[in-house]
């Protein structure tokens, strides 16, 4: 790692006139690694989204109010949707982001139109297949780089309009 990436990372976002006068984005997301976390966190911000961060796929569901133990399922009624975007690893001890992705895309017929992208560090075909066949808006390669999230963005935008 150059010392230098970081400040000039800090640079790109602060122009703030490519904002489409669009409702800012929501974005949830899930990591079990902190220091990965910490930097889709930091794009995201850069790209000014709102970010919810979760260290796992549990915590990702209880947030979404889609845990086990759903008894406030009025939690629906008062926030219409809670988030724009899931961004999940793939791997992650516990419960993978291909479950996740499976648990949003199923039984919560309220965030079946929540946008879910995959990240891994790992380049599988078949992997990145499977997320995709199963409803995944993307599968990004880690380490995320800003011009990623630029360019999921810009997707995810013309997809809404």
């Amino acid at each position: 790692m150059n010392s230098g990436s970081c400040s000039s990372l800090m640079d790109v976002g602060y122009d703030h006139h490519h904002h489409h006068g669009h409702e800012e984005l929501h974005v949830l997301a899930v990591d079990d690694n902190l220091i990965d976390r910490k930097l889709v966190e930091k794009l995201l911000k850069i790209s000014s989204c709102k970010v919810t961060t979760a260290e796992n796929a549990i915590r990702a569901l209880e947030y979404l109010g889609l845990g086990d133990q759903n008894q406030h399922i009025d939690t629906l009624a008062n926030n219409d949707l809670k988030v724009n975007l899931i961004i999940t690893d793939y791997c992650m001890p516990g419960m993978t982001g291909f479950e996740l992705l499976k648990k949003v895309k199923q039984e919560s017929s309220y965030l079946k139109e929540v946008p879910v992208v995959i990240m891994s560090s790992e380049n599988i075909p078949t992997r990145i297949n499977k997320c995709l066949a199963s409803g995944a808006q993307m599968f990004m390669q880690k380490p995320l780089k800003l011009s990623d999230v630029e360019k999921l963005k810009c997707h995810l935008m013309n997809c809404r309009s």
